[in-house]
């Protein structure tokens, strides 16, 4: 990601830190660079293991002309939904977590690969998220998949 796009996204991104200039500066000297973000305020996160994340972007992707930011972990393990605030709090679902008010995540900067984690889908600045309803839709069509290929 790179222009305008890219630094809207970096702003966006950024104005959650506790200190969102040097947040954005450490970004723009380092491509690598991670930040401890708080969620919660502009958005919360739910995370599935990958098994189930990855076949719920699949659906997504299908049926959305815009998804919302998607992080993978470092092996991807594990794949992070960016989802309004108060998501997280009133989510309930076996073997998804969820990161919201009072927890912190690692973020690389938009568009940017650290060693330890990644976008799927990279944060445009437009502040879209994905749609907790209909991830769990998603969820839902990805499992019952899943749990066809395996009674072959």
């Amino acid at each position: 990601m790179t222009g305008t796009g890219a630094r809207t996204a970096l702003r966006w991104l950024a104005s959650v830190a506790p200190d969102p200039e040097a947040c954005r500066r450490r970004w723009e000297r380092d491509p690598r660079a991670i930040a401890l973000l708080p969620a919660g305020r502009a958005w919360d996160v739910l995370i599935l293991p990958a098994r189930l994340g990855c076949p719920t972007m699949d659906v997504l992707t299908r049926v959305l002309d815009q998804l919302g930011p998607v992080l993978a972990d470092f092996g991807d393990a594990r794949v992070g939904f960016l989802v309004p605030p108060g998501t997280a709090e009133h989510w309930l679902g076996t073997g998804v977590r969820s990161a919201g008010a009072g927890t912190w995540i690692v973020v690389p900067g938009p568009g940017r690969v650290s060693g330890k984690v990644r976008w799927l889908v990279p944060p445009d600045g437009s502040g879209t998220l994905t749609d907790p309803v209909l991830l769990e839709l998603a969820m839902h069509e990805a499992a019952a998949a899943l749990a066809a290929g395996e009674d072959r």
